[in-house]
């Protein structure tokens, strides 16, 4: 089959390479001229040709359409092929970092760059793709291979977002190293995030969705789960998806994308818990941003509080927190101010401003920690050996230029400026200084350093970064405007530097007051500086970290560690953190070999078969990719140091083979080298320490020499071999063989066919039973459920709980989940019982007033937390009363059993005067008797009477008193000590809770005489006591 058939829309024959302009701009006659570089690329898009070279760097246009052209017969194709020997391809440039890596052990890393919409997510998906298809089939590399595949559907569901100039726009950077082991398989790999455009999370340009996971979670997520996570599917439902409705896009199937983030979280080793606690974030920062506040008064600043508490608790147990301590969060503010802690109410614009940080600061957390997940999952194995085996794939966001452009522009914009210059450094100021160093004739290149626009934003004390943290960290209220005075101030007179003040009439006209723009490389750029303080500070109140930090949810409280709490250092501003892990990326790349993917948007329109030829020219500008070429044209294309060029190619020449050992080293031997191959003074050049070669076609007949030298001397060394050995077999087996050869090989193809039947059979049965081991049985799973059965009862019969408060229980298989759910039943029932029957009725009888007490008095009562410890006493009588006391009940109670007894103050009707009392309780009457004389001052039935108490911790207690009692006018007002207990035993008399009323008052009116009463108010204190208060009320100071 020819390549043609193979390879359709490629450019695969050599009479068909330049059929659409040339494949390499270096082989551009005009090679100066903008027209001919952008005439050249409209050729190649209009023919869906849209990669071309310049030297080794491939510039690839987006078509906004499917081609057929990344097969695994395409992948086939460029495997193992010279760099120039293929048409331009993004597999042919990583077919050449991959061969580097492995076969000359240096590191390497693909730099994918351009605007947003321009190619580069998919661009590094098809770099991922070739690696993974080169890479072998065995089993750990398969499973190494789908995590880095199946990473991509996660980080994009997570990362990515719909903008108004891409469906699928990265809104992070992402750095991604893929280890292999000596043979070249992947191993492992890790990932570095770089800037999450968080603030899309709580608002969205007109036109542009919110991340990706919201609408595959509303759209895919089955009822259940939905149900679960308290959501529904209607987009307008949440405050938090701008658009809305319009959120849903035709292009976009969030359902089919939601079931490939489950599947890919499970290949990556995402536990179904973690999964839905992931999920249940998710739904959470929903929830969170239909949280409304109102202010308490009809002001503005009046305190805020929650609209609607049902949410908040919606929020609350998805993220695993208290309620009511999230509540407070979000409308509170703590302050420590050099050891004085202060807690202030926030405002409705302060509280919107807590929750919006909250929902920020979570969903970012989150994505970081699913990096981190993603990065332990990733982590290789066995990394010996591997050091230099590392290949790094750089996908970060495009420069961006929008109508309004904030914080998040400036720091994409500074990402795509320290790129830009890495670009410079290593491929064009790299170039000319290499071949001075190395004593090359070269022809000076003109090019734009951006080094000048670099340190304008990064230089140190006089930078924007460094004026933006100077007013961020300063005293005082710094604003926005501020800032922006201060850049003014102090960079009015830089030539990349424009404001308002000082600019000409005309952009004076279109640039407003609040705005400052800076020259990029790429073009001007216009920033408005509102928010650019709120989001370097990037500040969440310490009430809410407190709150997520004890989190019962473990996915939050991984991503609030309580250690952070603790620190007292001030966190490093959003855009110093930036620049810090920006400066540690360009300290990566610089260390690897870069190879360049430079991506350019056609057109704004995402259309395909549409080429703006204004809109690629700006690109080919601010991509350097002129002075790239021009650079290209006046040097070599091939350079390597003698000592490795001669290993490599030493077989080439007498003189160098097998070892080189004449005198000049090296270099020596290399010109000996190509001497004899033939090179003309034009082809090549000797530098101080390395070859250079100008032409490719010279180092194809090189490579091909080698190739084709290789064979020939393993050709030689393998026929003498084999023919040794083969001879003295033949000789040695000749006589055997022909008598014995056919009906050996019959006996034992069919034996080894057997064989491999039964054992196909075995292993499938046995793979089966293993696969459906969680299933209901079917045959070939019985052995696997009814070990795991076994193992399991063995297992709970050497850890059951002992006691019966003990309520942990052995996890069970799925098959044991009804089992255990009886046996645990049946064990707590067990154990209940012997701790019952063990119970003396004295221990009993205790038991039974404690539960009726908690019945009563919990959350009603605030001190019956201080009655559960003690047990209850039915006889409170001091010791030199008791005698006295028993006198009276002997003599008077008759057929009454007594039940209770204590002492007690009680307070006068007129005047409130305290009296000493005794109070005893019989199965149907309360006595009250003199503290000195021990005489009876009431004999009050039960059944006409009923006691009245508060909620407060005191031991009041009003004894309601009817007129008909006569002897009795008036309420009964008592103090007594063991109140919980006395109320008990009461109700256990009765045999009701309704003769004890409890009110939830601060006050409490009682009857003297008829028609008339008082009031006994109560107050809260460090020392309980009871008063009278100058307007003549009782007061009862309740402790606290």
């Amino acid at each position: 089959m020819t390549s043609s058939t193979t390879l359709p829309n490629m450019e695969t024959g050599l009479h068909e390479r330049d059929r659409a302009g040339v494949q390499d701009f270096v082989l551009l006659e005009n090679y100066q001229s903008e027209d001919a570089f952008i005439d050249n690329l409209r050729k190649r898009f209009q023919e869906n040709l849209i990669y071309t070279y310049i030297g080794q760097v491939l510039v690839s246009v987006n078509p906004y359409k499917q081609l057929p052209i990344y097969s695994d017969a395409h992948i086939k194709e460029y495997r193992n092929k010279h760099f120039y020997e293929m048409p331009p391809h993004v597999f042919a440039v990583t077919d050449n970092a991959f061969r580097s890596l492995i076969e000359e052990n240096r590191g390497q890393c693909v730099l994918i760059s351009g605007e947003s919409g321009s190619g580069k997510t998919e661009a590094s998906k098809k770099v991922l793709q070739y690696i993974a298809a080169c890479s072998g089939h065995q089993t750990t590399v398969e499973g190494v291979k789908d995590k880095l595949l199946k990473s991509n559907p996660v980080l994009e569901a997570f990362g990515n977002a719909k903008t108004n100039r891409n469906d699928n726009s990265s809104r992070f950077g992402k750095y991604m190293d893929i280890q292999f082991d000596f043979k070249g398989a992947p191993i492992g790999g890790n990932i570095l995030n770089y800037l999450l455009e968080k603030s899309r999370v709580v608002a969205q340009m007109g036109g542009e969705r919110n991340f990706h996971i919201f609408y595959q979670l509303l759209a895919g997520a089955d009822d259940k789960l939905l149900q679960e996570l308290r959501l529904e599917r209607s987009l307008d439902s949440y405050n938090y998806l701008t658009d809305g409705l319009n959120g849903s896009v035709s292009s976009i199937n969030d359902a089919d994308y939601f079931k490939q983030v489950q599947q890919a979280l499970a290949v990556i080793d995402f536990t179904a818990e973690e999964q839905r606690e992931i999920f249940g974030i998710v739904a959470s920062i929903l929830h969170l941003g239909n949280i409304g506040f109102k202010s308490q008064d009809e002001t503005s600043e009046g305190n805020a509080q929650v609209n609607s508490r049902d949410l908040v608790v919606t929020v609350a147990r998805l993220l695993g927190v208290n309620a009511s301590e999230l509540e407070a969060a979000l409308t509170h503010r703590t302050i420590d101010a050099r050891g004085d802690v202060v807690t202030t109410p926030l405002n409705v614009e302060l509280a919107n401003y807590a929750r919006d940080a909250l929902a920020k600061a979570v969903y970012d957390r989150l994505f970081s920690w699913l990096v981190q997940r993603l990065n332990i999952s990733l982590q290789a194995k066995e990394a010996r050996g591997s050091r230099n085996h590392v290949m790094g794939i750089l996908d970060i966001y495009g420069f961006e230029i929008f109508k309004t452009n904030n914080f998040e522009q400036f720091c994409i914009n500074y990402c795509n400026e320290k790129l830009q210059q890495l670009f410079i450094e290593l491929t064009l100021k790299s170039e000319q200084d290499e071949y001075r160093r190395e004593g090359i004739e070269w022809i000076p290149v003109e090019y734009f350093d951006n080094k000048v626009i670099c340190q304008l934003i990064e230089e140190k004390h006089k930078g924007i970064i460094s004026i933006l943290d100077e007013e961020c960290l300063r005293p005082g209220e710094p604003t926005d405007r501020t800032f922006l005075e201060k850049l003014t101030q102090q960079l009015a007179e830089h030539h990349h530097y424009v404001c308002h003040e000082k600019a000409p009439i005309q952009v004076q006209k279109v640039m407003g007051r609040n705005e400052f723009r800076l020259v990029h490389y790429a073009g001007e750029v216009t920033y408005n500086v509102n928010g650019f303080l709120d989001k370097n500070n990037d500040l969440l109140f310490r009430d809410l970290k407190e709150t997520l930090s004890k989190a019962g949810n473990q996915l939050v409280r991984a991503c609030f560690p309580e250690q952070e709490l603790r620190s007292k250092k001030r966190p490093e501003t959003a855009i110093t953190q930036f620049k810090s892990s920006l400066n540690n990326l360009m300290d990566i790349l610089m260390c690897k070999e870069p190879s360049y993917i430079r991506c350019i948007k056609p057109n704004d329109l995402q259309s395909a078969g549409v080429f703006d030829d204004q809109l690629v020219l700006h690109q080919v500008k601010y991509l350097g990719l002129m002075e790239n070429l021009r650079v290209r044209r006046a040097g070599f294309a091939y350079r390597r140091s003698y000592e490795l060029f001669l290993q490599r190619y030493k077989c080439l020449s007498k003189n160098t083979w097998p070892n080189y050992k004449g005198s000049g080293g090296a270099k020596m031997g290399v010109q000996h080298l190509v001497r004899d191959l033939g090179y003309d003074n034009e082809q090549y050049k000797l530098g101080e320490t390395k070859l250079f070669i100008r032409w490719p076609r010279t180092l194809f007949d090189t490579e091909d020499a080698y190739q084709a030298k290789k064979h020939d001397i393993a050709a030689i060394i393998q026929a003498n071999w084999k023919g040794l050995l083969q001879r003295r077999k033949y000789l040695k087996l000749r006589a055997q063989v022909i008598v014995l050869q056919s009906y050996c090989r019959r006996r034992l193809a069919q034996q080894a066919a057997k064989q491999r039947r039964e054992a196909a059979d075995k292993i499938r049965a046995f793979i089966k039973g293993f696969i459906t081991r969680n299933d209901a049985p079917n045959g070939y799973n019985d052995e696997f459920i009814a070990n795991a059965k076994r193992m399991w009862l063995l297992r709970l019969a050497k850890e059951l709980p002992s006691k019966v408060l003990d309520k942990s229980w052995p996890p069970a298989p799925g098959h044991c989940q009804e089992a255990s759910t009886y046996l645990h039943r049946l064990h707590r029932l067990h154990l209940a019982r012997i701790y019952r029957i063990q119970l003396t009725p004295q221990r009993k009888r205790q038991f039974e007033l404690k539960v009726l007490a908690e019945k009563v008095f919990k959350n009603k009562k605030n001190n019956y937390a201080s009655s559960i410890p003690a047990w209850f006493q039915d006889d409170r009588i001091p010791k030199e009363h008791i005698q006295r006391i028993n006198d009276f009940v002997a003599s008077n109670f008759g057929s009454e059993q007594l039940k209770y007894q204590s002492a007690c103050t009680k307070f006068d009707r007129h005047g409130y005067k305290s009296r000493e009392r005794f109070i005893l309780l019989s199965n149907k009457a309360v006595y009250v008797l003199d503290g000195k004389s021990y005489k009876q001052k009431h004999r009050l039935p039960l059944d006409k009477i009923d006691f009245t108490m508060t909620n407060h911790n005191d031991d009041l207690m009003v004894i309601r008193i009817p007129l008909e009692l006569k002897k009795d006018k008036g309420d009964l007002i008592l103090i007594i000590p063991h109140i919980i207990e006395f109320s008990t035993y009461i109700i256990d008399t009765v045999g009701t809770a309704d003769i004890v009323s409890i009110v939830d008052r601060d006050s409490l009116e009682h009857n003297v005489v008829k028609g008339k009463g008082g009031v006994i108010d109560i107050q809260t204190g460090a020392e309980p006591g009871v008063v009278r208060d100058k307007s003549g009320h009782l007061v009862v100071i309740a402790g606290q």
